[in-house]
């Protein structure tokens, strides 16, 4: 009778990761050169300091004769310093204990002096060791500062920046290549997003345009029935309304980024020019623009700016009261900050509502789709082409309604 081979087993998993690189048991980590380093410190400065301790006792103990507390001259003990008292007269004890003091006067002298000499050695190596210590740290946690320097370009969208660092196998270089992989991964990330953007722009702007064009050439046409051209202009205006979403999300996701290439721009010349557009819509509703606006150059892109103060601008004209409605754009330069103020008359906005208007597609107690004052964006593109140039934009809700916006950016 033939026996069945028992089907082999597994092998049993392994208890450690095996993505983790094979690292030898005593590698120079920065721990151990770290210990190292202080460790042998300290022991050179001991060896340095108990050597000038020798050196000074030693000296303290060489005693010559003009080092001695007395002298005999002609027969007679005579004493040598102030704090050395000898009988002329007495028995053999107390010249013994005159004796006894004058050497025990004579030690105190020298160990005074050798707590000095010991105090001025040991401030010296302090001094030497600090330096030496704080040029050591400097040198060993130099890594960190070309990290930091790599990570302060990477926040500036140079995503091509990469550490490299080089040296030994510790636990700064394995950060700085951890650091590297990662910036790999975010710079593939935004290409693709980049990629993407550039070909949904074309992929979304044509079919609306196309749809446009057709429905403005059915409207175009004088024997159209009523219904149909009815139909038509609601069409079209739903169609206007998606390049204005279409527009707003790829303007919003190319404005997250920091601006790389900047030129000199006056925010009262952007301010102007957004102004102006506004103008047609603000005589329509009845609300007035006004504001003083004086020079105040930054650096950044003149386009996104100028998409700044339109949204701004136009967001004022919108949200407005029905009568004697105004909008104020001033323009100024503050605390070496330019500043662009636009406030506005309006509804009552709660303070509390005030952040969730710059979250996309927010209203003030309206809905979230199907208004005629927008697709719900304005704002946000605003806060986000703000952050790109390195400034920021906040609103406060204004004492009898409507809102202040104050954007600030670096000169």
């Amino acid at each position: 009778m033939t026996t069945t081979p028992a089907p082999p087993q597994a092998p049993p998993k392994p208890t450690w990761d095996p993505r983790d690189p094979v690292r030898p048991l005593l590698r120079p980590t920065i721990r151990i050169r770290l210990t190292l380093l202080y460790g042998g410190m300290f022991l050179i400065a001991g060896i340095l300091l108990l050597s000038i301790i020798y050196l000074l006792t030693a000296n303290a103990l060489n005693v010559t004769v003009a080092d001695l507390p007395f002298k005999i001259v002609e027969g007679k003990v005579l004493p040598t310093t102030s704090g050395c008292v000898l009988p002329e007269q007495g028995n053999v004890d107390d010249f013994n204990r005159a004796v006894t003091a004058c050497f025990q006067h004579q030690r105190d002298v020298a160990l005074d002096d050798l707590l000095r000499r010991s105090l001025f050695a040991l401030l010296g190596l302090s001094i030497i060791a600090f330096a030496f210590g704080y040029a050591m740290a400097g040198r060993v946690l130099s890594p960190l500062g070309r990290i930091t320097r790599t990570a302060r370009q990477v926040a500036g969208s140079d995503l091509t920046r990469r550490i490299k660092l080089d040296g030994p196998d510790d636990e700064l270089k394995e950060l700085a290549d951890t650091f590297d992989d990662m910036l790999d991964r975010l710079e593939r990330a935004f290409t693709a997003q980049q990629r993407f953007v550039a070909n949904a722009s074309h992929e979304l702007r044509t079919p609306l345009a196309i749809n446009r064009t057709l429905l403005e050439v059915h409207l175009s046409d004088p024997g159209a029935p009523v219904e149909l051209q009815q139909l038509g202009k609601t069409l079209l205006a739903t169609n206007e309304r998606s390049e204005q979403l279409v527009e707003g999300l790829l303007l919003l996701a190319r404005s997250d980024n920091e601006i790389i290439e900047r030129k000199p721009v006056d925010l009262a010349e952007v301010a102007s020019r957004a102004i102006d557009q506004a103008h047609a819509e603000a005589e329509a509703k009845g609300v007035e623009i006004r504001g003083e606006r004086e020079p105040a150059v930054v650096q950044g892109n003149g386009v996104l700016l100028e998409r700044i103060a339109l949204n701004l601008v136009q967001n004022g004209v919108r949200y407005n009261v029905a009568e004697e409605g105004w909008v104020e754009v001033t323009t100024e330069v503050d605390h070496g900050q330019a500043v662009m103020v636009v406030s506005n008359t309006g509804p009552v906005v709660p303070a509390y509502e005030v952040d969730n208007l710059f979250e996309p597609f927010r209203r003030l107690r309206t809905e979230r789709t199907g208004s005629d004052k927008g697709v719900g964006l304005g704002l946000s593109i605003a806060r986000s082409v703000a952050r790109a140039h390195g400034g920021r934009i906040i609103a406060e809700p204004r004492e009898g309604g409507g809102l202040v916006m104050r954007v600030t950016l670096p000169i």
